[in-house]
């Protein structure tokens, strides 16, 4: 408070040097972290005179003042902003001599730059695709697998993992988005509307004639025996729409798959699994329900816009030649049923014969050679009328229906009817 007429005094009673500013000059800002030293007081604050330069001969070094040394818990609350790159040149050299000597706070700091590493949004936070199989091969490197899943059964193994990945990733809401599956039937691409769920059953339904052959229990007991049917019956038994229930038994099943073809006799890969009208050893049934999950987990992933990569090469490869050696066999039933042209040159079973030469690129690509016969010929490279080049991915599209064939090829040169009677056996492999 201020007193009488005759003016202001200090705490100590003395009266102020008449004309001097009643308010102190602006201060250096306190820190929430308690005193770090001293203010400089008004009086201090004002200009100094400079003193008068020393004589040149009389000059001596002044010693150079050192930093100001912070406590360490405001070190400590200045790793965030270093981490940011936030911090004033004297604030980065006081944190940075501190992280030497600060085991505990170089290892905060550590974590926090890379923490910063993730806020960049031109970097994806999707995990690699191939993560799990470097993980496992390294895994495996270090003590194998008393009990290894079999070489045949590891696109299943690795084709179910990643679709379940992409399930626990997505909300309950997601599970209702619509997907339209897609197939070649009758010369023309038709289509099929159902969820996320019902795909997963879709998945479910048909997985259970490889498990209905292997002895276990059937999910669809009494369902007829070819893959579409057995949809179409488990979809009309569902009481109410499919929900996100429909996962955990879905992921039972292919563990149990998984599970029991690993503990299989020797020669277990040859036994026969049947599709109605026709029928795959057990090995090529692997793959094929491997292939089927893969292209489904693109059709979830499109509809709730979810990145997704195509299988590792090796798998790939595998499902590739799975198709080219069914290509013969399709090519045949379209000429019993009118639907390709007339063989060229019947040749005895084993023996070379007129072929394509399939050419697949890039990831898991290879050259196949398709007999254009017979199913029981040779393909040849001697004995080649015509070549298609396909990138890998798009030749699988072809194989599920998701293309036609007449955009399918990349590259042609030959036999036209026999180009168009490959690529149309292809499409034709597609089912539901």
């Amino acid at each position: 408070m201020s007193g009488g007429a005759g003016g202001d005094r200090d705490e100590e009673g003395r009266d102020e040097v008449r004309g001097a500013r009643r308010i102190p000059g602006p201060r250096p800002a306190a820190d929430d972290f308690g005193d770090l030293g001293h203010a400089t007081p008004p009086e201090q604050a004002l200009p100094r005179p400079e003193p008068e330069p020393e004589p040149e001969a009389e000059r001596v070094p002044r010693p150079v003042t050192p930093a100001r040394v912070l406590p360490h818990r405001v070190l400590q609350a200045l790793l965030g902003a270093w981490a940011l790159a936030a911090c004033s040149a004297e604030e980065t050299e006081a944190v940075e001599a501190h992280l030497t000597e600060c085991a505990p706070c170089a290892d905060e700091a550590l974590r926090l730059r890379d923490a910063v590493g993730l806020l960049h949004t031109d970097r994806s936070l999707d995990l690699d695709p191939l993560l799990r199989s470097r993980v496992l091969e390294s895994c495996l490197s270090r003590r194998p697998a008393k009990v290894p899943v079999p070489d045949w059964a590891a696109p299943y193994d690795a084709e179910t993992a990643r679709l379940d990945a992409l399930l626990r990733d997505i909300d309950a809401a997601e599970w209702h988005a619509p997907v339209r599956l897609k197939w070649f039937e009758d010369e023309r691409q038709v289509g099929r509307r159902t969820t996320v769920a019902g795909v997963i059953g879709h998945l479910m339904s048909v997985d259970g004639l490889v498990g209905a052959a292997l002895g276990l229990d059937d999910p669809l007991p009494g369902a007829p025996p070819t893959p579409t049917e057995r949809t179409e019956a488990y979809w009309s038994s569902a009481r109410r729409p499919l929900t996100r229930a429909v996962r955990e038994p879905w992921r039972e099943q292919s563990h149990t798959l998984i599970r029991t073809v690993s503990f299989a006799r020797r020669g277990a890969s040859e036994l026969s699994v049947p599709y109605g009208a026709f029928a795959l050893p057990l090995q090529d049934a692997m793959l094929d329900r491997a292939f089927e999950c893969w292209v489904h987990a693109r059709d979830i992933a499109k509809a709730v816009d979810y990145p997704y990569e195509p299988p590792s090469a090796g798998h790939l490869h595998r499902m590739i030649d799975l198709a080219a050696r069914m290509l013969p066999g399709a090519l045949a039933l379209r000429r019993r049923a009118g639907l390709a042209g007339p063989a060229g040159r019947l040749v005895s079973a084993g023996s070379p014969g007129r072929s394509l030469h399939l050419e697949i690129e890039g990831s898991g690509g290879g050259d196949w050679y398709i007999a254009l016969d017979s199913p029981a010929a040779l393909g040849s490279a001697e004995h080649v009328v015509a070549q298609v080049a396909l990138e890998g991915v798009e030749f699988c599209r072809l194989v599920a229906g998701h293309v036609p064939p007449v955009e399918a090829a990349a590259g042609q040169r030959g036999d036209r009817e026999a180009i168009s009677d490959v690529l149309s056996a292809a499409a034709s492999l597609s089912r539901l």
